[in-house]
């Protein structure tokens, strides 16, 4: 299998983990990502309130690119912002004569024009549908038995498009964790909303946000995400939330992914995880690598952390 890659700012930045550890479970699974040339920004959520066309044209820069240099893959777009943002110009620019006119005259700037010929992919659709729990299943070295994760979609690789997963009820990461041996954690919080940006201009809102997710996620040994704005806003702003004394690590999905098919932490930049201190980073080494391929005994393995 073979995609054109996405991997979007936040991924090259604040989220490097997110992109090292995609990186790395695809190549476990045999999975080859080409990254589009000279890719550049998708717009985010900040292009939206400026300009309709920037709104557009962005992201169709992308997908043009990918059309021509890169025919015939779909995109595969880890991050939740990214995914959206593309996908909405196959949903809202193609098909609508005058909208795609303004933009391809756009790109025309820079020698591109979109057609709508590529498909836009998330990564838990990619997991479920193209590679199959059975092949991420038969890549586990070392199963997730006796570690409860609790899986946080966020809102935007749901709604507002109801494209590989139930938008009410997510259910693709919790059979991806299932698949690795990972008990899901029982909760109705996994497509609720972080509070998203609000954390900037209205903190007091997303904060309230933050509180009642990391609440509902007491008893798990940690949240898995797959979306760089939740996952800061859960990690970054813990502390301030955790008056109520909770505190769970919150991981991307695919360094999970990663721990469970025998790559080391380093290899996922598990360090730069600020929700995980020394106590929690041991219980997570400890659940994750309870089946250790080499055989070695687990009180070895964690002696001394």
């Amino acid at each position: 299998m073979k995609y054109a890659y996405y991997p979007g700012c936040s991924l090259q930045e604040s989220a490097h983990e997110f992109d090292v550890s995609v990186r790395a479970v695809m190549d476990s699974l045999g999975v080859e990502l080409v990254e589009i040339p000279d890719w550049t920004c998708c717009g985010a959520s900040a292009a939206e309130p400026v300009s309709e066309l920037m709104n557009y044209a962005l992201p169709a820069r992308n997908l043009a690119l990918a059309e021509r240099e890169l025919a015939g893959l779909d995109v595969l777009a880890p991050c939740s912002a990214c995914y959206l943002n593309l996908l909405k110009v196959n949903r809202e620019v193609v098909g609508n004569k005058a909208l795609h006119g303004r933009v391809n005259e756009a790109l025309e700037a820079c020698g591109l024009a979109y057609g709508g010929g590529v498909r836009v992919r998330h990564i838990l659709d990619i997991l479920v549908n193209d590679i199959g729990l059975e092949a991420i299943g038969g890549k586990v070295g070392r199963d997730l038995h006796g570690m409860r994760v609790a899986p946080y979609y966020g809102c935007q690789i749901l709604r507002p498009y109801e494209v590989f997963d139930d938008p009410r009820k997510p259910v693709t990461m919790d059979i991806v964790l299932t698949a690795m041996g990972a008990e899901v954690h029982p909760w109705d919080m996994g497509a609720r909303c972080c509070g998203a940006s609000l954390m900037v201009t209205h903190p007091e809102v997303a904060m309230h946000s933050v509180e009642s997710i990391l609440g509902a996620a007491e008893g798990a040994d940690a949240i898995a995400t797959v979306c760089p704005l939740c996952q800061m806003n859960l990690e970054a702003y813990q502390h301030d939330a955790a008056a109520g004394g909770h505190h769970v690590p919150v991981l991307y999905l695919t360094q999970l992914m990663a721990l469970a098919f025998g790559l080391e932490e380093p290899a996922v930049l598990l360090d730069t995880n600020m929700s995980l201190n020394g106590s929690t980073r041991a219980g997570i080494r400890s659940r994750a690598w309870r089946h250790e391929p080499s055989g070695e005994p687990e009180e070895t393995r964690t002696e001394g952390i």
